[in-house]
């Protein structure tokens, strides 16, 4: 078991590394005199301590701050047509250009990836720090990343995201909301097209959807777990919709699959929504283009990813920086929901 991170002094990891308390300071400032052997040997000593410099944000501080990170793990062609991330990475790009950085931006197929790819960036001075995203339950980036200590921000609840700063929107909230309001309209066969469990902020709608069905006396099994793509959610949609009891409405995790969802009940003949009542995750400029156009739960994304960057730069700095929710995301109520037909 490792040591905390309390008891454990630079003088315990120079020991474990065979080295000196000075080449520890040299390779964890990144000054010659260290091997590059020994470097990564210092490094992994740390690692398995759960030791961290205190000085790391300090000296970073004092530094002008050039560069931050931001690794997804996402499809490249998903990325490119989710609208999301996009107003998501410009929110952040808008903040980063008053201060005269730049983002680095990388894909990774796993998460795993990412820790080697975090790990390259912060010994090889090429972030400041990070901005951590789509957070998965027990994340194997916790305690290698946090190990290293990297400055960095998460998005994502704080039970998800380990001793990281967070900044989160309250989604439970919202898929509370969404439920109440087609339940109110008088649905009682509502189904949920949501993403992978594995990712911790589907997890948290998931729950949220099944207990707000529950409260209000509602069967909440018509729940499909599936990606983020348009063709994932037309698929899901067509389950749905084959289905014995078809639900009246349904609620997506993103405006993506809601809109291929709408393609599918027009495929099929169902109307929308005088047969089908569809409610979109994330509203966007796709959910206004549709005949009928679609409800969402809506929030400012660009203002989030802006109010992120902000928070990383406080982090940097060495600020002590609270975890906090910045937005619930809002229903916008449009053509696509309407009482059921009876």
């Amino acid at each position: 078991m490792s040591a905390s991170i309390e008891r454990v002094t630079i003088k315990d990891v120079a020991a474990a590394a065979g080295v000196s308390k000075g080449a520890v300071s040299l390779a964890f400032n990144h000054k010659p005199g260290v091997s590059e052997a020994t470097r990564e040997r210092i490094f992994a000593a740390a690692r398995q301590l759960g030791w961290a410099p205190n000085s790391s944000a300090r000296s970073l501080s004092r530094q002008s701050v050039d560069t931050v990170g931001l690794a997804i793990c996402r499809p490249a062609r998903l990325l490119g047509l989710e609208p999301f991330y996009m107003e998501f990475i410009s929110g952040i790009e808008s903040v980063l250009a008053e201060r005269n950085c730049s983002l680095l931006l990388r894909l990774v197929g796993s998460l795993d990836e990412e820790v080697r790819l975090q790990e390259s960036w912060w010994r090889e001075r090429q972030i400041a720090g990070s901005i951590l995203v789509d957070f998965h339950q027990d994340d194997p980036r916790i305690g290698p990343l946090s190990s290293l200590g990297l400055p960095a921000v998460a998005v994502g609840h704080p039970t998800l995201t380990g001793g990281f700063p967070s900044v989160w929107t309250d989604d439970a909230t919202a898929v509370a909301e969404a439920v109440r309001y087609l339940a109110a309209l008088g649905h009682r066969r509502i189904a949920r097209v949501g993403g992978p469990t594995g990712l911790g902020h589907s997890a948290i709608r998931a729950d949220a959807f099944g207990e707000t069905m529950s409260d209000l006396g509602l069967d909440g099994s018509m729940h499909v777990e599936t990606g983020f793509s348009g063709e994932e959610g037309a698929r899901a949609t067509r389950s749905l919709l084959l289905s014995d009891g078809r639900p009246t409405a349904i609620v997506y995790d993103n405006d993506l699959m809601a809109v291929a969802g709408l393609g599918v009940a027009a495929e099929m003949g169902v109307s929308v929504p005088e047969e089908l009542s569809l409610l979109a995750w994330d509203d966007s400029q796709l959910c206004r283009l549709t005949h009928p156009t679609l409800s969402a739960m809506s929030h400012d994304v660009h203002g989030f990813g802006a109010q992120v960057a902000g928070v990383l730069f406080d982090v940097i700095a060495g600020r002590d920086v609270a975890s906090r929710p910045v937005a619930t995301p809002s229903l916008v109520p449009r053509a696509s929901t309407a009482p059921p037909r009876s």
